[in-house]
């Protein structure tokens, strides 16, 4: 039986590939992560450059696989070729960039007889797990950081110290997760003020990018909402960002939104 780790690169993909390694030995494991990057390897896309740096070294330790796949595209390219900006809501970017690559690798390389897929939720998320055992069916799916002993973010970064690997830095900023170099459609107005805050360059990247694609589909869409009237309106980055400038009081600071690639869903053939 082989033994597939959803490997996202954050703490709880890890401590799930810890413990699947620790019970089953290393042999027949598999580190399974779908880059966000795309073919134009820009640095504001993608992973934090540290986040690649631990993915590598702690397959390097583990003396595992490490399959590293890359549907071709950015994020921003999939939400221009799908006329859709990716929100809260509906993320299209895990959908084409790392859960259709995932699905079709599974397919290529394993059957549901000779395969477990194992992602990195912890007991906080348990409610996600029915909705993930539906996504990859037939496969079976598991997610072993739902089960007793139960542990916490903190605990698996202290633990992953003591095995010997720095986690990745994001931890340290401090993002909620170390996913798409702190840029997520599923992200709310705190980490996005963290982002602003903390990666400028990055931010302002996205800004533009978000404005470029509003002009491509003539839609007043935006990532974020508005929520200051009672109403709920599309705020572009552009504003968000003018707005902590000048009225950083109007800002939802309990807003850190989520992270999901590999726990929702997005329709299609998942």
């Amino acid at each position: 039986m082989r033994h597939i780790v959803m490997y996202s690169g954050g703490i709880g993909s890890w401590a799930t590939a810890k413990q699947v390694i620790d019970t089953h030995g290393s042999d027949d494991v598999v580190l399974l992560f779908a880059d966000v990057q795309g073919d134009n390897n820009n640095p504001h896309l993608g992973e934090d450059e540290d986040s690649y740096r631990f993915i590598r070294e702690t397959a390097v330790k583990w003396g595992v696989e490490l399959v590293w796949l890359s549907e071709g595209r950015s994020i921003w390219q999939v939400f221009h070729d799908n006329r859709f900006l990716g929100n809260s809501r509906l993320a299209n970017c895990s959908k084409f960039l790392k859960q259709q690559p995932c699905h079709e690798w599974l397919d290529a390389n394993t059957t549901p007889d000779d395969a477990i897929v194992y992602v990195g939720i912890d007991w906080s998320e348990s409610h996600r797990l029915p909705a993930i055992e539906h996504a990859y069916l037939p496969w079976i799916a598991k997610a072993p950081l739902c089960d007793p002993p139960y542990t916490d973010k903190q605990s698996m970064l202290a633990a992953c110290r003591q095995w010997g690997v720095e986690p990745p830095r994001m931890y340290s900023k401090p993002y909620p997760h170390s996913n798409c170099g702190g840029f997520c459609v599923r992200a709310g107005q705190a980490q996005f003020r963290l982002l602003l805050n903390e990666n400028r360059e990055r931010f302002l990247y996205h800004e533009n990018e978000e404005q470029k694609l509003r002009a491509h589909l003539g839609k007043d869409v935006a990532i974020l909402r508005d929520r200051t009237d009672g109403t709920s309106t599309p705020l572009t980055l552009q504003a968000f960002r003018e707005r902590q400038e000048e009225q950083p009081a109007l800002f939802d600071d309990l807003d850190w939104g989520g992270c999901g690639c590999f726990t929702e869903n997005e329709g299609g053939d998942e």
